[in-house]
């Protein structure tokens, strides 16, 4: 019992850490997290599909200004310093959640199909 709650505070002290340092390199090309999810992942490709056009338009410019930034070396501060970046805000997360566990649900309903 000990030990995990050792586990625990060492691994969410790490995660914290982490997730600083994630937000900083994100913000210096004003990308957001979710804009590194791999689209060809089968709940991250519905998700995308299913959501406003809005969603999709504001990630495909994030997207394209990360590359020129990158090509430019340079950062988004550079040009926008007093631009607001919500690195961490969550648009299709909630929505891939469901995906996957809709799917799991109905993997686990037809798994006697398989025999």
């Amino acid at each position: 019992m000990a030990l995990r709650m050792v586990y625990d505070k060492t691994m969410g002290f790490a995660a914290r850490q982490y997730q600083s340092v994630l937000g900083n390199q994100l913000s210096q090309y004003g990308l957001r997290y979710e804009d590194l999810l791999i689209e060809e992942e089968s709940a991250v490709a519905e998700a995308l599909s299913n959501a406003d056009s809005d969603v999709l338009i504001s990630r495909t410019r994030r997207l394209k200004r990360a590359i020129d930034l990158g090509y430019k070396r340079k950062n988004l501060q550079d040009y926008a310093p007093d631009m607001e970046l919500d690195t961490f805000k969550k648009e299709i997360s909630l929505d891939i959640e469901k995906i996957k566990a809709r799917d799991h649900e109905y993997a686990h309903l037809n798994a006697h199909n398989k025999m």
